[in-house]
């Protein structure tokens, strides 16, 4: 007579050869609309959704960097330098805050945010810099002419192209935004 009570033990699986525990099951199926976060599985989207973000933290520190730096009439190379700073540090603080915001404690959030961000805004910074320094006229700009404007709309949106591919690369072998989304379950 067989023993019912192992049939029913979903644990008894587990030492069987060749069989998988229904417990893993159960994760994955917790887990299925993400599909896109996992290493090696990851989709343009999500990808976009990651560049999006760096290009948000990025956008606010150009921005504010060249408005600070062309209102005090810096130099070109001493506001481009505060842009930069501000937009890793914008760019930080925005993967910082929603890490924090899961609870994690303050230095573990920030060698995560240091871990997923910094290919990708120092990626997005040399081609949005590159760009402006490289367009003629560009980084004489002052606030009030459409081509300071223009090119930045132009370098930040040349940027995100740039940027998704390599935060899609990044995500894919579980480095980047991969990093942080494990922080938001």
């Amino acid at each position: 007579m067989q023993n019912h009570s192992a049939h029913t033990d979903h644990s008894a699986h587990t030492a069987e050869p060749g069989r998988t525990a229904h417990t893993a099951h159960a994760d994955h199926a917790d887990h299925a609309d993400h599909s896109g976060h996992h290493p090696g599985t990851v989709g343009w989207r999500t990808a976009a959704q990651a560049t999006l973000h760096c290009l948000t933290g990025c956008a606010i520190g150009e921005v504010l960097g060249m408005v600070i730096g062309t209102a005090f009439g810096w130099g070109n190379m001493a506001t481009m330098a505060l842009a930069i700073a501000l937009a890793f540090f914008f760019g930080y603080t925005l993967t910082l805050r929603s890490i924090r915001k899961a609870g994690v404690d303050f230095r573990t959030a920030f060698r995560v945010a240091l871990a997923a961000d910094t290919l990708s805004i120092a990626v997005m910074e040399l081609i949005d810099n590159g760009l402006i320094a490289l367009w003629p006229g560009a980084m004489d700009a002052t606030l009030a002419d459409a081509l300071f404007w223009g090119t930045l709309a132009l370098s930040l949106a040349v940027a995100f192209v740039v940027t998704t591919p390599v935060n899609k690369w990044m995500i894919g072998r579980g480095k980047g935004h991969a990093v942080v989304h494990q922080y938001h379950h």
